[in-house]
């Protein structure tokens, strides 16, 4: 029992030397005692408060030269304010996926492939920007797995989670001013989920802004017909998720995303057919294709924009 007291004693009066250091203004103190945040000030952006640097001021000028990127994660946030005012009010939001592709092409195939197409479509139009890549999109299902997550690496999205991603994205983009929001797809499973979300998101912008889905960015057949014209005549199937355009693309980005050295070392190097061992030669062929890809997706692009009555 003396112990007991000995311990409620020790607590109270921790308890009491802990209000008693509690700085003027604390919780239980007067309402009028309480000390008072300063309001914010509205001129303030960049992290930080525009009264302690000017850097955080939304007037500042840039003191660095301007970025050549078009990626927005690349950019800083005074980039991007310049990037708008100069009427780069174009964004393009592309979504990849990450799945099996055979024994050459990694699981992040369509992710590469966007990295080189993006920024060629942005460059072509010349008002535009790429914001970041969504990478994980619809897959399959994950109990049971059913579809591609029947592999191992394969990482999966449920289409409604998918579908809020690209809304939140899509209204974050248009919050800051950019006037088109461009959806293009690297995988058939992501087409139908972008153009839900943008349908619903031009009706909810209702004139402020477009929400736009470009069906004619995820157009392999007509990259291929293009193609067999240019020195790309697939043979007989090797039966794989895998071909010579979706190869190249991604060898363009990354010639280690397709194991391009050691296909050549291991005599590997060919599918469909099709030999990639004459690094020139595909290096030409793979330009080639991302030169097309832009272009008819950049005139798609400014087409849908004009059909909506949006501006360029």
């Amino acid at each position: 029992m003396k112990n007991i007291a000995l311990v409620t004693i020790s607590v109270i009066a921790l308890g009491g030397m802990y209000v008693s250091a509690q700085p003027p203004g604390a919780a239980g103190a007067p309402a009028g005692q309480q000390r008072q945040r300063p309001a914010p000030d509205p001129r303030s952006m960049g992290g930080g408060d525009c009264r302690e640097n000017p850097y955080n001021c939304n007037d500042v000028v840039n003191p660095l030269p301007a970025t050549n990127t078009v990626w927005l994660e690349e950019m800083t946030w005074i980039d991007v304010r310049d990037a708008l005012k100069a009427g780069k009010t174009n964004i393009i939001i592309s979504t990849g996926g990450m799945e099996p592709n055979g024994p050459w092409l990694v699981t992040g195939k369509h992710n590469y492939v966007l990295h080189t197409n993006c920024e060629a479509i942005a460059r072509k139009m010349g008002n535009a920007l790429c914001a970041p890549i969504i990478k994980l999109v619809p897959e399959g299902g994950i109990e049971p797995k059913t579809g591609h997550m029947t592999s191992p690496g394969t990482m999966t999205m449920r289409e409604e989670t998918f579908r809020a991603v690209l809304t939140d994205a899509a209204e974050s983009l248009q919050a800051h001013g950019f006037k088109n929001v461009i959806f293009i797809g690297d995988s058939g499973g992501n087409q139908n989920g972008q153009k839900a979300v943008a349908e619903a998101l031009t009706a909810k912008w209702a004139g402020k802004a477009l929400a736009l889905h470009i069906p004619e960015y995820y157009d392999y057949a007509s990259v291929s017909k293009y193609m067999q014209g240019n020195g790309i005549a697939e043979g007989k199937s090797d039966n794989m998720h895998d071909d010579p355009i979706i190869t190249l693309n991604m060898f363009i980005d990354d010639p280690h995303s397709v194991r391009y050295d050691a296909r050549v070392k291991a005599s590997k190097a060919t599918i469909n057919g099709h030999s990639i061992a004459d690094r020139a030669k595909a290096t030409a062929q793979a330009k080639q294709i991302v030169e097309f890809r832009a272009t008819k997706t950049s005139e798609a692009i400014n087409k849908a924009i004009a059909a909506k009555g949006g501006t360029k």
